[in-house]
């Protein structure tokens, strides 16, 4: 079973700025109601830290506290801190969103892949949702091992004629188009600390390095999969029915790397925590995630991402000929440049212009330009929900209804 545990109001810390008192009030009021274990919020409001509170439990068995540094795995919301360092990229020269993937990777070409282009990649349009043969953890640890895998992938339908949700493995494919392009041959982990996190001082791995102490990373607290299955009416319909099936592309997509369950606590492993899953196991903390996008929300300077670019973030999903509905997660959805855009179920942000992606169990990071907002929601008791988790939901109500006064959030 999910923990469970008592949080007293004096394990809740952290301040705001007058006037945003909702927001504790809602960030408080989800551990009175037994509904974390530990977490924290950050909120950014044209470029000055608005919110900042964190509480509870690091580890809801030993009872070590959440402190201001605790640092925890975001699950999905990797994908968008993955996509700001893309951007980076693309912002250096590196590639170019509407290249075809080929002409900097040729061996990508296979498998009737030659055509893909970057933006088709980033916006889960290629068809490489799964990997067959499913990687072991050694061989994502070696970018030579695992590139021809990736490269040598048939597509799962005609690319750029759906999308559908690549859980595991996008952030390999942007990783290997970073490596490929970049002089140093970095790969995505080592780029985001060396141009990016290093320079601005933020807290945020992929790939967490030896040097971090392992005492500020949050414990996960995860459910098996028979819990999954019965709290599955917390899910839309077309996921629930697209996960029964244990042959399908939603079961593909997430069973990988092989031998790590992402419905245990094997992302408490360390083997697990030091290679490289850049959608899935980035570590850091709220404050992290919330600078990055308060950057991302306004000029984009600190992190490197030219106005060209930054005005492409903001743009409307470039939706498939073959419509919204996600082949992966049997719902609508909609990417763009390796980010989730807001539709009318998932509805974040005050305009179509804002940009991020949810994670696994609740977690969520995201750009509102038009209100110059950066926010970052981190937990370690995982939710059952695939997007708007109740905690996180009623923070971000709190926050563009009670304080900002737009249009409602989903």
């Amino acid at each position: 079973m999910v923990l469970k545990v008592t949080v007293a109001p004096d394990l809740i810390d952290g301040d705001v700025d007058e006037g945003y008192g909702k927001v504790a009030d809602a960030f408080r009021a989800n551990f009175a109601a037994g509904r974390e274990v530990g977490a924290a919020l950050v909120v950014y409001r044209d470029g000055a830290k608005v919110v900042d509170l964190w509480g509870g439990y690091r580890d809801g068995v030993t009872k070590a506290r959440w402190q201001p540094d605790t640092m925890v795995n975001t699950f999905s919301t990797t994908k968008g801190v993955a996509a700001l360092v893309v951007a980076h990229a693309v912002s250096a020269g590196l590639f170019d969103y509407d290249a075809p993937v080929c002409e900097y990777w040729p061996e990508f070409g296979a498998g009737g892949k030659n055509r893909v282009t970057v933006r088709q990649l980033l916006g889960h349009q290629a068809g490489v949702c799964a990997l067959k043969p499913a990687p072991t953890l050694a061989e994502v640890g070696d970018p030579a091992r695992l590139a021809p895998m990736l490269a040598a992938q048939r597509p799962a339908w005609r690319p750029g004629a759906r999308h559908g949700y690549h859980a595991v493995t996008l952030g390999w494919y942007q990783s290997e188009l970073i490596r490929r392009t970049d002089p140093g041959g970095r790969t995505l982990g080592r780029y985001l600390a060396d141009e990016i996190a290093v320079p601005m001082d933020l807290d945020y791995h992929i790939g967490l390095p030896a040097s971090v102490d392992r005492d500020r990373v949050a414990f996960i607290h995860g459910w098996p999969r028979v819990e999954a299955l019965l709290n599955a009416r917390s899910l839309p319909l077309g996921t629930t029915l697209s996960s029964l099936n244990p042959f399908g592309l939603f079961a593909r997509a997430g069973a990988v790397p092989r031998s790590v369950n992402a419905f245990t606590s094997d992302y408490n492993r360390d083997d697990v925590r030091s290679v490289e899953i850049p959608s899935v196991n980035g570590i850091g903390t709220a404050r992290a995630v919330a600078e990055l996008y308060s950057e991302a929300s306004r000029t984009g300077a600190r992190i490197g991402i030219c106005p060209k670019t930054l005005s492409a973030l903001q743009d409307p999903a470039e939706l498939p000929a073959g419509g919204a509905r996600d082949k992966v997660l049997g719902v609508p959805t909609a990417y763009s440049l390796g980010f989730s855009k807001p539709t009318r179920d998932f509805c974040f942000g005050s305009s179509g212009t804002a940009f991020g992606t949810p994670g696994l169990g609740g977690s969520f990071g995201f750009a509102d330009p038009d209100t110059g907002v950066g926010y970052g929601y981190v937990m370690n008791r995982l939710g059952f929900h695939l997007h708007s988790d109740p905690r996180e939901l009623s923070i971000r109500q709190a926050l563009f209804g009670g304080v900002l006064g737009v249009r409602p959030q989903r």
